[in-house]
């Protein structure tokens, strides 16, 4: 069993032993780099993974980061596979049917955006990280989101139920007239807005298409 006291020297290993995974399945994983860090333009606390196209690397090779909130040795073989389907892909479908196709091809299965190993790859991802040994890395774990400052209040008709927010700032006003039914509406009990988060960042729009402006970004 092999001792990494590197993040980087065990991740750039995992690609390494992946290689006959992809090669098996028709495709050559192009000259990546991959490092422990959080992604760009997308959630920190749910993105496990993020590839970026070679055209926006200095270096001319994908960069591939893996998010420190995992550090099970299978969970980060998985998310590196997926990760190495768009290095493959370049970036260039986003999660659509390119992407699709190399990810069922090597052995990922589910919605693309979080497509993830079958068992029987979970079973070789198994192999390969008893081969790599620890991942000389401990989760970082965040705090439960907290609730937002903001709080909003909203006003009904009694009548026609016409429903308005109402913004703080103007709330200590008091409730508006309904444009329709021109009586005073009833304000409701303050509702507290909790800070929403993206299970995943995309740059594919809807239908699977890549819109044009979107096709060299980071995908996740």
């Amino acid at each position: 069993m092999k001792q990494h006291s590197v993040r980087e020297a065990w991740l750039e290993d995992a690609v390494r032993h992946l290689e006959p995974v992809f090669s098996k399945a028709g495709y050559a994983i192009p000259p990546v780099r991959v490092s422990c860090g959080f992604p760009a333009s997308s959630s920190p606390r749910t993105t496990l993974g993020q590839c970026w196209p070679r055209e926006r690397s200095g270096g001319g090779v994908n960069e591939i980061f893996i998010s420190p909130k995992i550090d099970d040795p299978v969970q980060l073989l998985d998310t590196l596979v997926h990760e190495l389907c768009h290095a493959v892909d370049d970036c260039f479908s986003g999660h659509g049917e390119d992407f699709k196709g190399i990810a069922q091809t090597v052995g990922l299965e589910g919605p693309a955006r979080m497509a993830h190993a079958t068992e029987e790859l979970i079973v070789r991802l198994m192999m390969i990280s008893q081969e790599l040994g620890p991942y000389p890395h401990q989760a970082i774990n965040f705090p439960p989101p907290r609730p937002s400052n903001a709080s909003r209040s909203k006003a009904k008709c009694g009548q026609c139920g016409y429903e308005v927010t109402l913004l703080k700032k103007w709330a200590s006003y008091g409730a508006p007239i309904c444009p329709k039914d021109n009586i005073r509406m009833q304000e409701d009990v303050l509702e507290t807005i909790e800070n929403t988060e993206e299970h995943d960042s995309d740059s594919v729009a809807k239908g699977g298409k890549v819109a044009p402006d979107q096709i060299r970004r980071a995908i996740s």
